[in-house]
């Protein structure tokens, strides 16, 4: 039997090819995350920091600062604790690109308009109505993202989205009488822009962590960016106070290190494991958790419409992930096969 020798061309095409294939591998290996994290299930994740993130309106109550303070000093006293998780996760992964940084500094320019926007909607026109336009988000990541993105959402999302933002109505008491505020017309639009901009800042900081290894890189870049937009934006609405009293102070670490670290790493882990109008729904949970959280700390006495609306918004998410439990995780691996 003679054998044939390989000429030198088809030896380098051969070459490039493993090449190709293990750049490919290191890919896949790179953006699906191990089963040890897999099995920590990402709904509870993305649910646990809905719950968590629930205590921003009632620490910011207390707190007692402007719109502006609030989103900067939220954001500088989170960096410490996220800055020192970042370094960690560069020793143990290495750096990331310069891309997955620039679209994480970008998602804190959108998050900070998010924070500045809704809070004036609350002043113009009422925490009810605001509640209920900073949610369309779930209505715009569903859009954006089969645009943009091509991710096509399942029928039970899509079925979800409607029976959510019901419910959302009426734990809002949007409603009720006088729940319009001052200005319909200007916190009508501040809402839709909160909405808009929180739907990209999901979205960017969903694809500056794709790899789902390292959480508080992005989420430190984002919050970065955005503690200093929102101070340009705050010198130029003149209501920043960069020396609050230190009762407000103290309420606002607590906000930084309850919201804006462990709230936002929780949902961080679990946006690049979930489709995207999925974790819209499931973080609907946080009006549900400010409504309960009213009621455990504040003595609030919530309407029988607005405990409807908790059922409604908890049967919407049940809709939307019952078929996600089973679902295949290990997708693009086997698209190697």
């Amino acid at each position: 039997m003679q054998v044939r020798e390989v000429p030198a061309r088809e030896r380098r095409v051969d070459g490039v090819s493993e090449l190709r294939d293990a750049l490919l591998l290191r890919y896949y290996r790179r953006a699906v995350p191990p089963p040890s994290l897999m099995d920590r299930r990402p709904l509870g994740f993305a649910a646990a920091g809905a719950l968590v993130i629930a205590f921003s309106a009632i620490l910011v109550a207390l707190a007692d600062v402007s719109p502006s303070t609030a989103a900067v000093f939220r954001c500088a006293y989170a960096l410490p604790v996220l800055g020192t998780l970042a370094v960690i996760e560069r020793r143990r992964y290495g750096p990331r690109t310069s891309r997955e940084r620039s679209i994480a500094l970008l998602a804190g320019v959108f998050f900070a308009a998010d924070l500045t926007f809704w809070h004036h909607s609350i002043d113009a026109v009422g925490a009810g109505l605001a509640t209920v336009l900073a949610n369309v988000q779930l209505v715009l990541v569903g859009v954006i993202a089969w645009a943009a993105l091509g991710e096509r959402p399942d029928s039970r999302s899509v079925q979800a989205v409607p029976v959510v933002l019901f419910g959302v109505v009426l734990i809002s008491g949007a409603l009720g009488s006088g729940a319009y505020g001052d200005d319909p017309l200007l916190g009508t639009l501040f809402g839709l822009i909160t909405a808009l901009t929180y739907a990209i800042f999901l979205l960017l900081l969903r694809r500056a962590g794709a790899d789902a290894l390292r959480p508080a890189g992005p989420l430190f870049d984002a919050t970065l960016s955005s503690a200093v937009f929102a101070a340009v934006a705050g010198l130029a609405v003149g209501d920043i106070d960069f020396l609050p009293d230190l009762e407000a102070q103290a309420w606002l670490v607590t906000l930084a290190l309850s919201s804006q670290v462990l709230g936002w790493l929780l949902i961080s882990v679990s946006l690049p494991r979930l489709p995207a109008l999925l974790t819209a729904i499931t973080l609907t949970l946080q009006p549900v958790g400010s409504v309960l959280l009213g009621v455990a700390l504040l003595s609030e006495d919530p309407s029988g419409v607005q405990l409807a609306g908790v059922a409604i918004v908890i049967t919407g998410i049940v809709l939307a992930t019952a078929r996600s439990r089973s679902g295949p995780t290990d997708e693009p691996a086997r698209s190697l096969a």
